[in-house]
């Protein structure tokens, strides 16, 4: 069984909720006893993240599933790249930042995001592969577990998963939102897993 390490967001901004927690509360109701799943809860905060990020990655995972909120988007993105620049939406684009003096300009996942959205979709699930994970704290995310995996040596693959809204969260909003249930972003999440598990005994028996 590999061991798996699941991250949502806090809310933020505006939102009183946030879809990637609100998915992952559902998830975890769904998990066996004998399920080798690690989550954690990040606030939105650039140095939070860094340190915390660093921090559980020690713990050398087989795999990291980063989740986090697109407000605004129809379907499951599954990011793949992740950029070596960090800012806010209300930054200057020569404001931004590299989250890593020295790192490389971007890490891809190594992850098969393309069969996980074929997956996806043939659940009936909205998903797509996704090359852009914008430039704040979910794309600073997928770059920096490829990069704290890279610069300690461990052997964990990553990537980010962003979810659209949950449908609560659009009751009060003055437009029109596309939403998604939990309970269907919990069954997404759900079917990775059970991917990622099927990898990893693949990989153990060939390795066997």
């Amino acid at each position: 069984m590999p061991r798996i390490f699941i991250t949502a967001f806090e809310p933020y901004g505006g939102w009183n909720e946030n879809s990637s927690w609100l998915a992952l509360i559902e998830f975890t109701k769904q998990l066996g006893p004998n399920a080798n799943v690690t989550t954690r809860l990040y606030p939105v905060d650039f140095d939070a993240v860094t340190q915390r990020l660093r921090t559980d990655l020690e713990s050398d995972y087989d795999f990291a599933i980063h989740l986090g909120q697109a407000p605004g988007a129809a379907s499951i993105r599954l990011e793949s790249i992740g950029l070596n620049i960090g800012g806010r939406s209300e930054q200057r684009a020569e404001e931004f930042h590299r989250l890593v003096e020295d790192g490389p300009v971007a890490y891809r996942s190594a992850l098969p995001l393309a069969e996980w959205s074929n997956l996806l979709r043939a659940d009936g699930i909205p998903a797509t592969v996704s090359y852009h994970a914008g430039s704040y704290l979910c794309n600073a995310t997928l770059y920096l577990s490829h990069f704290f995996t890279e610069a300690m040596n461990l052997k964990t693959q990553s990537a980010f998963v962003h979810l659209p809204l949950d449908h609560s969260q659009t009751l009060k909003q003055d437009k029109e939102l596309p939403a998604m249930s939990s309970e269907m972003a919990s069954r997404a999440l759900q079917l990775v897993v059970k991917q990622l598990t099927k990898q990893a005994r693949v990989v153990a028996q060939e390795l066997a």
